[in-house]
């Protein structure tokens, strides 16, 4: 589902250059789901922020205006990380997480809380937690994909190679 020079630009982006993690980023770029990736090494979070650039909205579960960014991003466009989420998620938001589109003519709406708003087209949300055991409930573990980017012991011999190579060959 991800050619070799499509893995390379990942791994440009800065995804570790182990199997496991591309297979995770295939799971994040062509799931039908929004991701919840399993982060505790912030390995997903610094990918999506090489990747996406200047286009990429940082809403923070910490931060008390998330759900107005996660808002904004969906009528606007933009792709949205959704930094830090607890093991429990905000009831608000399960409409977007279950991508529970309504469709309007050649629109689509999702509900946030009391309010409907249009989706864009372009709109991308990616969701990290730093957690590195988290117990979620199965009505948030249904609706989004979780995703483990934990470093495995595999993985960690294969990302210390490619930073030698990476260091050995200009």
């Amino acid at each position: 589902m991800a050619g070799p020079a499509l893995a390379r630009q990942w791994q440009i982006n800065g995804l570790p250059t182990d199997k496991f993690s591309t297979e995770n980023a295939v799971f994040i770029n062509k799931g039908l789901r929004w991701a919840l990736n399993i982060d505790p090494q912030s390995q997903a979070m610094n990918w999506v922020k090489n990747t996406e650039g200047d286009q990429l909205v940082i809403a923070d579960f910490k931060d008390v205006d998330h759900l107005k960014k996660i808002e904004q991003g969906i009528i606007h466009g933009r792709k949205v990380l959704f930094l830090d989420v607890g093991e429990v998620i905000n009831p608000v938001l399960d409409n977007v997480l279950a991508k529970n589109y309504i469709q309007i003519g050649r629109n689509q709406t999702v509900k946030i809380g009391e309010k409907e708003v249009e989706v864009h087209k372009n709109y991308r949300m990616y969701i990290t937690t730093r957690m590195s055991n988290p117990h979620y409930t199965p009505e948030v573990s249904c609706k989004v994909a979780v995703v483990n980017f934990c470093v495995k012991l595999s993985g960690l011999v294969d990302q210390c190679l490619g930073i030698v190579v990476k260091a050995e060959q200009a």
